[in-house]
């Protein structure tokens, strides 16, 4: 009986790839393709935003310095130079 079940799985999702391939067409392939892409760069600009955040924490929890802070400081030693 198992072995029928997934002999009746298998055909139905042979014959629903078979459906749905002869359905899309290649210019609907290339929209959900598209679609995909936009999708995966969106994702991708949120968590590199969400990476920039995390790692701000963590700089700032271990007391780092920043960029920020390296060009006030050789501002102020140039100051005091002169």
């Amino acid at each position: 009986m198992l072995k029928e079940m997934i002999n009746t799985g298998l055909g139905v999702a042979a014959t629903l790839k078979e459906k749905v391939e002869n359905e899309i067409e290649l210019k609907d392939g290339k929209n959900i393709f598209e679609s995909l892409e936009g999708k995966g760069k969106d994702e991708r600009s949120k968590i590199k935003d969400e990476l920039k955040s995390i790692i701000k924490d963590i700089v700032d929890d271990l007391g780092l310095a920043t960029k920020d802070d390296i060009v006030k400081l050789k501002e102020e030693l140039s100051k005091e130079k002169n």
